[in-house]
């Protein structure tokens, strides 16, 4: 059949409160897969090329439109709830009166309908001409859901909602998804709808009736996978609909060439972006603008956000990076934190317990034990010792230091910022180093070693009965000192 081209306009039903999901959230807002749910409708909209694309907002409307303020996303709100046909006529009010488009209804609170559907439910009404296409699906149990009931031909008859159905019209399986594409005729035949119901309100199934009444064409698509229409309602559908979706999105990372040990414990966002040939062990958890490039292996239970990492760089174990750029062939961990602000050059090495916020590491930097860098910029081949601290912070504002090339920060060291240390400079074990160091130089920073002898026997002999029963080792000492 020759398939008919027109623009799209799709519709997003979004203003319910969602009262089962126990939050002061707007249910449509609550996250899966690192999107809100209503994103995920907007994003399918957008890759099928919607010229219009219309969020309907009642309950919480400032926060669902703040949260999808992107180019080509408009917002009509709904006062008063009053069924989807009323959301819908709401959301056709702000489309063009021209009836040129196919108009396409979608929900805030589906995340887990793909694009691909939608554009075989969309191909599937033009090339059958239809007026009202229905998305439906097949269950074995469609309680809680309207049937679609079907003449003798297979045509769709009429939709029965559960509430209304008899006994033989409940055995039925084929359900209705309250997803429609329909004609350009569907704002005017749904101003005609009537809350003529025991709820008193405009229902979206109506049109039916209506685009029937007109002799026009109705068509059913059923979809092959019916959890792409399953709403999150609660908590626990939310968490249903995050498992589908992380299982979805692994599936495809690994086609594409990461390795994951155990897929399901590995929790990566759809915003997330990974190249070929890297490893993801177990536990591993990416969000938001993360950015992982090939050859890259992150290790168990590391939490990634915001971060960028370099070909072939290598994140241990339990660790934590924020708003991190890490360069090419570095390495980072274990139980390494890197907060925002922090990017390592080709060749670092960040090992156990050290933090860095808002700190440039050069090529070849070494940082391998119990460190704090904060606010420092530190130059090539430096070394910095187990121990180290720059104090940045002195109560009320944050200062910066720069450690030149070359430098060796002995172990237990304190560089009180701000400071300038030199290329090649030297700094001592234990130092507090509070002036700079220029270039070359050796710093010493410490209180006088002094040793005073027979400390221990004469201050611990005058408690020779107590240390007798509490440091038994002591007491022996002290007996073989005399």
């Amino acid at each position: 059949m020759t398939q008919i081209e027109r623009p799209l306009d799709v519709v997003i039903l979004a203003a319910g409160q969602g009262t089962r999901m126990k939050s002061e959230l707007p249910k449509v807002l609550h996250p899966v897969a690192g999107r809100p749910m209503v994103a995920w409708a907007v994003r399918a909209a957008q890759a099928l090329g919607a010229r219009r694309i219309v969020v309907v907002t009642g309950h919480g409307a400032e926060q669902v439109e703040a949260a999808l303020q992107q180019p080509g996303v408009a917002f009509a709100r709904q006062h008063g709830q009053l069924g989807t046909g009323h959301a819908f006529l709401a959301g056709a009010d702000a489309l063009s009166d021209e009836g040129d488009a196919d108009i396409l209804v979608l929900y805030g609170d589906t995340p887990l309908l793909r694009p691909e559907t939608l554009r075989a439910l969309l191909d599937d009404h033009r090339a059958h001409a239809s007026a009202f296409t229905i998305l439906t699906g097949e269950l074995p149990d469609a309680t809680g859901y309207g049937r679609i009931i079907r003449d003798a031909a297979g045509n769709v008859e009429r939709i029965v909602e559960q509430k209304g159905a008899t006994p033989e019209e409940q055995a039925v399986r084929e359900f209705n998804s309250g997803v429609y594409v329909m004609d350009g005729r569907a704002p005017a035949l749904a101003r005609r709808i009537t809350n003529d119901n025991a709820a008193g309100e405009y229902y979206l199934t109506d049109l039916l009736a209506l685009y029937r009444a007109e002799g026009a064409s109705v068509r059913a698509f059923k979809l092959d996978d019916p959890d792409e229409v399953m709403g999150a309602n609660d908590r626990a559908g939310l968490a249903e609909a995050e498992a589908i979706l992380r299982r979805r999105l692994n599936a495809g990372h690994m086609r594409a060439g990461v390795t994951m040990h155990d897929p399901d414990s590995v929790r990566i966002e759809d915003t997330v972006r990974i190249g070929r040939d890297v490893t993801l062990e177990p536990g591993v958890i990416l969000r938001g603008d993360t950015r992982i490039a090939d050859g890259v292996t992150v290790g168990a239970y590391s939490v990634l956000t915001d971060s960028v990492l370099e070909e072939g760089a290598v994140v241990k174990a339990h660790s934590v990076l924020e708003g991190a750029h890490v360069g090419p062939g570095s390495d980072v961990g274990p139980f390494a934190r890197l907060r925002p602000g922090t990017v390592l050059e080709g060749g670092v090495h960040i090992g156990n317990f050290v933090e860095t916020k808002a700190a440039r590491l050069g090529p070849g930097v070494k940082a391998g034990h119990l460190a704090y860098l904060g606010d420092v910029e530190i130059g090539s081949e430096t070394n910095v010792g187990a121990g180290t601290i720059v104090a940045n912070f002195d109560g009320v504002n944050k200062h910066r230091s720069t450690v030149g090339a070359g430098v060796f920060i002995g172990s237990n060291s304190t560089l009180i910022a701000p400071r300038v240390i030199g290329d090649a400079a030297f700094i001592a074990a234990g130092s507090a180093v509070h002036e700079d160091v220029p270039e070359g130089a050796m710093a010493v920073a410490r209180g006088k070693q002094r040793n005073v002898e027979g400390w221990s026997r004469r201050y611990w002999g005058g408690m020779r009965e107590k240390v007798g029963q509490k440091l038994p080792w002591l007491a022996g000492w002290l007996e073989r000192q005399g």
